[in-house]
């Protein structure tokens, strides 16, 4: 099960943020907002990770 963990402005700001919770042994799948398909830089996209990891998730994203 996958839980909702952020909002991005651009697909480019989301890989970001993909590459540095992968880093720290966190999944993450990146959806465009506006419905399927691949992600470009200018695309809005929500961030998933798995439903027991949004604690280490956030715990990432407070101390970068």
């Amino acid at each position: 099960m996958w839980a909702k963990f952020m909002e991005t402005k651009s697909g480019y700001a989301a890989e970001i943020w993909k590459e540095l919770l992968n880093n720290c042994a966190v999944s993450v799948r990146v959806v465009k907002k506006s419905g399927a398909g691949i992600a470009d830089e200018t695309d809005e996209c929500e961030i998933y990770v798995p439903w027991g990891k949004t604690h280490v998730a956030a715990e990432i994203l407070r101390k970068s």
